[in-house]
């Protein structure tokens, strides 16, 4: 008789622990499987921690497992080592960790293998002929049997070859001539992406230097890597050289992309290269992909995983080599419990597994390059693109100038201009504005009002189509109003361009030009990123408009001009990394331009064209741009010179959770009591109302703190279990440098 240690699937803190249960002789098991348990009254999934042979507590309290859900560990070892990493680092119950391993739709069982039944014959083929004189008076069973000597066949098939199969075949299998068998179907995504094999482009020196760094790092289960390479410098073959290399040494390899939108194409680059080695996993994909991919990783039939942050926790074994790509963008951050940086996630998976992890950006966080330049990661540095093309000539204009002389279109006069000539040449480009719908907000020019969301301290955008107010925190609606709510002037005016009025002022301009839009409003739909870009990439339409999701990775060969509408959207925000932002959003969208032999041209429209991160951004130089920006955040003690804390308290009742935000600042003065050495590394510390002060419905105040670069742990320890504590009424999180502070 054995046992074993379960964590059960609450995710409470008062059973965040392991539990005992008895082991059935008829039943075997394994650390890391899911099994079905007896918790109280109910029948509770659980995940075994580890096997015993003994017990600590009296047999009689001792419940038995009542069966595992799979026959074999859904949990690898090195993965159960990560949740263990995750839960310390986001303090966390352990379960919640967990469930981040395996596809959601596992638990409950809410998914399962999809068949597909196949007939087959029941006979040896030999015996053919004698089954077929034993029904001369059917000639349909005849041409059933005579079809299935072929090899098995679904019904579908088979009605392809005799039509109208049903009578006959049912009457096969009641005879016992014919078999019906259960054959598993694969739900594979992206089955549309090319499997021929693509030949091996000749590398670059810079490409040959890259490598000559990672591969003996590879070989030895080793190295942290920043590969900093300018847009068009061949990051990617570097991707797929040490993919191969990691491949033959009988290992497997992680690729994370920052965009569903560049999943497909890093697929089909992969798969044209390495055939069907390649799985996917996403949030777009349905359930059943999700399950069948994450099955054919955890099988070992696909040995290498592209997707995006959550495929940091594939289920491959041996793994050798985690690729970031475009590590810099905030989509790597989960800002829902628990809370991960899939950038931290993966080098922890790297020091846990012997693998070798790749960060590479044109334009790294300023954080990760500081990393690198103080020995942390090993730079390689990729600054000429391929071939030796040159970069794309950058326009910067002056949007108060335009205005001054006149032009209110979203459009300056060069950008006009320079969408004319590549239209007219047959070329293609690029609009980029980072704000979807048509207006950005309405407001009374009388009295100042602006439409607001009920639910959201939050801007309500205009959307044209439909002719409605959105609000893209919480998705609720609303008619615009004609008149003002606040003072009744019919003075209601909209201000501020989205992808959608670029849209319809591209139509206006240039009518005959075919145009696509790409923005989360027409990317809803299951594979609407793929069918968007195929339809650009075939010539389907001259001009692609879109948000931040074509602003990166993408390699379009036809594309010569991009332009910027908006360079300003991202720069004013209340952020400390708002000119970071700006820098990275501008340089990437630049670096979509002249990636084939056509040169490229870029327009950025600005009304702030003097500002250190636009000037960089135009000339490509992100050394200046991190110089420049260093230098801000040292004098303004910002990360990495300091870190940004809060404790965030979110509750339906305003005045309770502006109570309990006073409670959580008097806790931490009693801290700070018994421990006043460490008030020395509070910079600055404030309760206030956080700066969306109504979210999703919900009431929000914050204790806002700035600590020293060193802060102990201990005081980071105190902010996680005060969020822990049960604060009635309401919900309160610890966010030690949060991807955003609203």
């Amino acid at each position: 008789m054995g046992y074993c240690q379960v964590i059960v699937d609450i995710a409470h803190e008062r059973v965040d622990r392991v539990f005992t249960y008895r082991v059935p002789q008829s039943m075997a098991l394994l650390p890391g499987m899911r099994v079905l348990v007896p918790f109280g009254p109910r029948k509770i999934e659980g995940y075994v921690v580890c096997l015993a042979e003994a017990a600590e507590y009296p047999e009689a309290r001792i419940k038995d497992v009542l069966r595992p859900l799979e026959d074999y560990p859904a949990l690898l070892p090195p993965l159960m080592a990560l949740a263990q990493y995750i839960r310390d680092q986001a303090h966390c119950p352990l379960v919640e960790a967990l469930r981040l391993l395996i596809p959601a739709q596992m638990r409950g069982e809410r998914v399962r293998e999809k068949t597909e039944i196949h007939y087959v014959l029941a006979f040896a083929p030999a015996a053919l002929d004698e089954k077929l004189a034993s029904n001369s008076r059917a000639p349909k069973r005849q041409r059933v049997l005579r079809a299935l000597a072929q090899g098995p066949m679904t019904q579908a098939e088979l009605a392809a070859q005799v039509p109208g199969p049903v009578d006959a075949l049912r009457a096969l299998v009641d005879a016992g001539l014919v078999d019906r068998q259960a054959h598993e179907v694969l739900r594979k995504p992206y089955d549309h992406a090319q499997t021929r094999t693509a030949p091996d482009p000749h590398l670059t020196p810079e490409q040959r230097g890259a490598l000559q760094e990672v591969l003996p790092a590879l070989a030895q289960g080793t190295g942290r890597f920043l590969l900093h390479g300018v847009t068009g410098s061949g990051k990617t073959e570097v991707y797929i050289r040490a993919v191969r290399q990691c491949l033959a040494m009988g290992k497997t390899a992680i690729v994370l992309v920052p965009e569903i939108a560049l999943t497909p194409q890093m697929v089909d680059w992969f798969r044209g290269r390495f055939g069907q080695v390649a799985a996917v996993l996403h949030s777009r994909l349905t359930p059943g992909q999700r399950f069948d991919e994450w099955r054919r990783l955890r099988r070992g039939e696909a040995r290498v995983v592209i997707g995006a942050r959550s495929a940091v926790f594939a289920p491959v074994s041996d793994l050798g080599l985690v690729i970031v790509d475009e590590e810099h963008e905030p989509s790597y951050l989960s800002d829902r419990m628990p809370r991960y940086d899939a950038r931290d996630v993966a080098e922890a998976r790297g020091r846990v597994e012997g693998a070798t992890v790749i960060l590479a950006s044109a334009t790294p966080a300023m954080d990760t390059f500081d990393r690198a330049m103080r020995g942390e990661l090993t730079l390689l540095e990729m600054p000429h693109r391929v071939l030796g093309r040159p970069m794309p000539a950058v326009h910067l204009v002056d949007m108060r100038e335009e205005l001054r002389q006149g032009n209110k279109s979203v459009f300056s006069g060069l950008l006009m201009e320079e969408l004319t000539l590549c239209t007219r040449q047959g070329q293609q480009a690029m609009l980029f504005i980072n704000r979807r719908g048509y207006n950005t907000f309405v407001k009374c020019r009388a009295c100042g009002y602006v439409v607001r969301c009920a639910q959201c301290d939050i801007s309500m955008t205009y959307h044209q189509d439909g002719h409605v107010m959105r609000c893209h925190y919480c998705g609720a609606h609303r008619d615009p109003p004609e008149i003002c709510p606040a003072c009744g002037s019919l003075h209601i005016r909209y201000f501020g361009a989205g992808t959608q009025m670029v849209e319809e002022a591209m139509r206006r301009f240039l009518p005959q030009v075919p145009v696509l839009r790409m923005d989360n409003d027409t990317t809803r739909t299951r594979d609407a990123h793929w069918d968007i870009l195929q339809r650009f990439r075939q010539g389907d339409a001259q001009v692609l408009i879109g948000t931040q999701m074509i602003a990166k990775g993408l390699d379009f060969p036809n594309v010569t001009l991009v332009g910027v509408v908006a360079a300003d959207a991202t720069l004013n925000l209340p952020d400390y990394r708002a000119a970071e932002r700006t820098f990275q959003l501008v340089t990437q969208v630049a670096g979509r331009a002249g990636r084939a032999e056509k040169p490229g041209t870029v327009v950025v429209q600005t009304y702030a064209p003097d500002h250190y991160c636009i000037q960089a951004a135009a000339r490509q130089d992100y050394r200046a741009f991190f110089e420049e920006e260093m230098g801000f955040r040292r004098r303004q003690a910002y990360p990495p010179y300091a870190m940004l804390c809060r404790l965030l308290v979110e509750g339906e009742d305003g005045q309770r959770v502006a109570h309990i935000a006073q409670k959580l600042d008097a806790c931490l003065d009693a801290f700070f009591q018994k421990r006043p050495a460490l008030l020395r590394q509070v910079l600055l510390r404030q309760v206030e109302e956080a700066p969306v002060k109504v979210l999703r419905g919900k009431a929000r105040h914050q204790v806002f703190l700035k600590l020293s670069r060193d802060a102990d742990t201990a005081l980071l320890d105190e902010l996680c279990a005060l969020a822990l504590m049960d604060w009635p009424g309401a919900q309160v999180y610890a966010e030690i440098n949060p991807l955003s502070i609203a």
